[in-house]
């Protein structure tokens, strides 16, 4: 893959860039004008082959790697109680999970539709206008940080004291370690491709951005239950974050908006375990 298609673009796109694909019938595209941000190639039934490929691929490499842990003599009765066993197996099926995606929908766009894969998925600098570029970034950031820690001093104050699913993987050091790294560097970026790139869109254009911010924001915040099963408020909180950030897509028409929003966030959450999660104690070196 060249440069050009590799690397996020930090300069908005002209005119003359703008060549909006032909839109398929939808209930309001039919009735106005659609946003220029919005006209993609893709369809509701490729985003019905996306879901299809996320179970089938999940289910696959769950297989595929209880294989490989099964070659080196640890059965997968050994990797549901050792703690770092179960974090190592669960960070790769989420790494295989986040390349297959993202391969299959660089792979369509190019072969498909013909188009370069992150300026047409959303990835495009933010517009010119009044406020300078440099202090857009530093807001988005800042009020990143702002959400976090609106979400952890309600959670503090309101949530309930019961074990979350996704405390599981913070029981090992270097798993707890490795997760919050990904959950900074890799799972902004694939995150906000697919859920404010690829699904965005397609809702925003066939029901309005109202829906579409609603909708995505709810799906995210959904997709993320099984994480933190048990508690209720957690759970209502992330999909208000995904409410948020896609919002910020919305109205910044770019996902490098909602990206800056999703990098801070996950940031500061981890800051934060780290200082007062008592199960993370195991962050500390052992002498």
């Amino acid at each position: 893959m060249s440069l050009d298609d590799s690397s996020i673009p930090i300069q908005p796109a002209s005119p003359a860039e703008e060549s909006p694909a032909p839109l398929p019938a939808s209930p309001v595209a039919a009735r106005v004008e659609v946003a220029p941000d919005l006209r993609v190639p893709w369809t509701w039934l490729d985003l019905f082959l996306l879901a299809v490929l996320s179970l089938v691929a999940t289910v696959l490499f769950r297989l595929l790697l209880f294989g490989a842990f099964a070659k080196f003599g640890i059965a997968p009765v050994q990797i549901q109680r050792s703690p770092a066993w179960f974090g190592l197996f669960t960070l790769l099926q989420q790494m295989l999970l986040i390349v297959a995606l993202l391969g299959y929908l660089a792979a369509q766009l190019r072969v498909n539709f013909r188009a370069p894969f992150w300026r047409t998925i959303g990835w495009r600098g933010f517009e010119p206008g009044q406020v300078p570029v440099a202090v857009r970034y530093f807001g988005f950031v800042v009020f990143g940080f702002a959400i976090a820690l609106i979400v952890e001093s309600v959670s503090l104050r309101f949530g309930n004291k019961a074990r979350l699913p996704v405390q599981a993987l913070f029981q090992d050091r270097r798993v707890a370690l490795a997760l919050m790294v990904m959950s900074v560097l890799v799972a902004p970026v694939f995150e906000e491709t697919i859920f404010r790139g690829y699904i965005y869109p397609v809702v925003a254009r066939s029901y309005g951005v109202a829906v579409g911010v609603l909708g995505t924001g709810i799906l995210f915040g959904l997709l993320h239950a099984p994480q933190l099963w048990g508690g209720w408020l957690q759970i209502c909180e992330l999909v208000a974050v995904g409410i948020l950030f896609t919002y910020a897509r919305a109205v910044t028409r770019t996902v490098l908006a909602s990206f800056l929003l999703h990098v801070s966030y996950n940031f500061f959450v981890s800051f934060g375990i780290v200082l007062v999660s008592p199960w993370l104690r195991l962050i500390a070196p052992r002498h």
